[in-house]
């Protein structure tokens, strides 16, 4: 039989059997819609909150680093522009206006000048002497010492101390103290006659004399670049794993061989930093050589940033302010080349 259920007896069920008194709705009958409650009056959402601190943060943080950026901007970028200009200019520093020449002046430096070429082209033999003598030098006696210093077992303290005064003693005063001590009668002499070596004195002076005075500002160029490269050498042995000199120990391998075969290759990065540090130095470093001979005897101590500095400030000649700002700007170049030749090799090594 087919069973009919009505509307009513449908609600009734939908709604249980508790529900017989509730009231009855027609199916034509559509419920009236609940309004929207409406939204209570609340402050801004964390993340505007987030937004307007980070903003204000922002303000506050570029008005502190703007007194820098302005002279940053004052005194670095408008004088490396000013400076790029000026390398293709003659000025003598006075005149109101400049004389535009181009390219003459890096081609009068180079080979163009009878009077400026030869003395920059001593200038950079005498530099390349120095840019291959002061890395290679400081390393042979810092990396030594630095492994001396990192085996001691007492006053490991007092000795990096007293390795490190000749850095942090460096200046004027320094280097005219080497200065009396390089004399006829200084001290090295008068220690030489001591000895009985009295044919090894320089009745001139070790920087009176042309064959002696650019090996001795070399000397004193490594013994003050010494200490930061050992320093150096000294971070990177106690950051090395002991695991790796017991099992060399375990293997029979002597002093000798544990620091030629393992440790060496270990700091390899440490010596690239090292040479490159020292490479910048004897490349655009000229203070030693002015205080301590100012290019003599006879130009033989003469280098490239000495020599920009000569003609920059010292020249009796024509205007050189232009040759002296294109001599800076190529050793700024030789420096560049150096620092991505360096980098490039540091990355094949790796």
């Amino acid at each position: 039989m087919t069973s009919h259920v009505t509307p009513d007896s449908a609600l009734r069920g939908v709604g249980g059997d508790g529900d017989q008194d509730g009231p009855r709705h027609s199916p034509h009958t559509a419920a009236a819609p609940t309004p929207p409650a409406a939204a209570p009056s609340s402050p801004a959402s964390p993340k505007k909150r987030r937004i307007r601190y980070n903003r204000t943060e922002s303000r506050w943080g570029y008005a502190f680093v703007a007194p820098a950026l302005v002279l940053f901007a004052i005194m670095g970028v408008y004088t490396i522009g000013y400076g790029l200009a000026l390398s293709f200019a003659r000025w003598n520093g006075f005149s109101p206006n400049w004389e535009w020449v181009g390219f003459q002046n890096f081609t009068d430096l180079l080979f163009g000048s009878k009077t400026y070429a030869p003395r920059v082209q001593a200038a950079a033999l005498n530099t390349l002497w120095v840019c291959i003598a002061v890395p290679v030098l400081t390393i042979a006696v810092s990396f030594p010492l630095a492994i001396i210093l990192n085996s001691a077992k007492r006053f490991q303290g007092i000795l990096r101390s007293v390795y490190f005064v000749p850095y942090v003693t460096t200046g004027i005063a320094v280097y005219l103290a080497w200065q009396y001590i390089l004399e006829p009668n200084g001290a090295i002499n008068g220690l030489l006659r001591v000895l009985g070596l009295g044919s090894l004195t320089q009745p001139q002076g070790f920087l009176g004399n042309p064959d002696t005075a650019l090996p001795t500002l070399i000397i004193v160029l490594v013994w003050s670049a010494v200490p930061v490269a050992m320093l150096l050498y000294l971070t990177g042995l106690q950051s090395l794993d002991t695991s790796v000199f017991e099992a060399a120990t375990l293997d029979g391998a002597g002093w000798w061989r544990t620091n030629t075969s393992i440790v060496w290759p270990l700091l390899r990065a440490t010596t690239g930093i090292v040479f490159l540090l020292n490479l910048r130095d004897a490349l655009q470093g000229f203070q030693i050589f002015l205080i301590m001979t100012n290019g003599g005897p006879g130009n033989h101590t003469n280098v490239l940033g000495l020599e920009t500095y000569r003609l920059a400030f010292l020249s009796e000649l024509s205007p050189t302010l232009g040759l002296a700002s294109a001599l800076g700007w190529m050793l700024f170049l030789a420096a560049l080349a150096i620092a991505l030749i360096n980098q490039r090799l540091e990355k094949r090594a790796q």
